[in-house]
């Protein structure tokens, strides 16, 4: 070797050594004829597991469009939902766990939902047996009712009570209620707002009284049930259902004092309702 390359040499060495780079190149041997590539020693070779012969080549791998704005295939559009029918807003927040009387009455409360609180004097929840298997509904209350804050008490509610006699039961078997909880001013019709209004609580008192029968007393207690305007004297009489109750409707009791020749038509639907109640019909009625 030439002088002036074993100095430059011998150089490179040192500053290699000072960077502790010894490792790297002490252990390598002087080039071999062989291609002139180096030979390395064992102690300092790197093991290099063998490649399996049966290793399957790479699947390759199909290039994406480059151009954000070219066609791409459309997806397949998903099958639609099936549509389900679901309950209403007043039917979904009638629904209550533990339901009952006293819980209804404390959920009125101090009522102030629609017009008819400005007027009145007391509200009118309702009263009876809470496990009656007879409920009669009216439209709202009256003078008296507003009075008592009970149902059917003045002369329309006497002779509701001469009609609940008449059939073997007393006021007391039987659970009286109506459509709206308070008193509409001068005993007019409650309108149909006020009616949407306070029909929920109803619904949620037959809801928890689950009687076998319910008897709507008058036009306005059968809307409020069936859900259409019909004529009482078209229907009454008739068996039809409310969420599974069976209900019937006849005359109301005011209707009566105006009109005392419609008694034996009202008394020919009672006798429908007793004989649905398993209850002795007189021979002689």
């Amino acid at each position: 070797m030439k002088p002036e390359i074993r100095a430059n040499a011998e150089g490179w060495l040192d500053y290699f050594a000072e960077l502790k780079l010894s490792p790297f190149y002490l252990d390598r041997a002087k080039p071999s004829g062989n291609l002139g590539e180096p030979e390395v020693s064992v102690s300092h070779a790197v093991q290099v597991s063998p490649v399996p012969q049966n290793l399957a080549a790479p699947t390759a791998i199909r290039p994406t469009s480059k151009n954000p704005f070219a066609a791409q295939p459309k997806a397949e559009t998903p099958a639609p939902l099936p549509v389900i029918k679901s309950a209403s807003l007043f039917e979904a927040g009638e629904r209550v766990t533990n339901d009952s009387l006293e819980l209804i009455r404390e959920h009125v409360g101090d009522c102030k939902r629609c017009r008819l609180c400005e007027q009145r004097n007391k509200i009118v929840f309702g009263s009876g047996n809470a496990h009656a298997e007879l409920v009669f509904v009216g439209e709202g209350p009256g003078r008296d009712e507003d009075i008592q804050g009970l149902p059917f008490v003045g002369r329309a509610g006497k002779l509701l009570t001469q009609m609940i006699e008449a059939m073997g039961l007393k006021r007391d078997d039987v659970y009286i209620c109506n459509v709206v909880k308070c008193r509409p001013p001068e005993n007019r019709a409650p309108e149909p707002d006020e009616m949407e209004t306070c029909s929920p609580f109803l619904y949620r008192q037959l809801a928890v009284i689950n009687p076998k029968a319910v008897v709507c007393l008058g036009a306005i207690a059968f809307q409020a049930l069936y859900g259409a305007k019909q004529s009482i004297s078209r229907l009454r009489g008739q068996w039809l259902e409310f969420r599974g109750i069976p209900m019937m409707a006849t005359y109301h009791p005011a209707y009566l004092l105006r009109n005392p020749n419609a008694k034996g038509d009202v008394w020919e639907d009672l006798k429908k309702v007793m004989a649905h109640l398993g209850l002795k019909i007189p021979a002689k009625s």
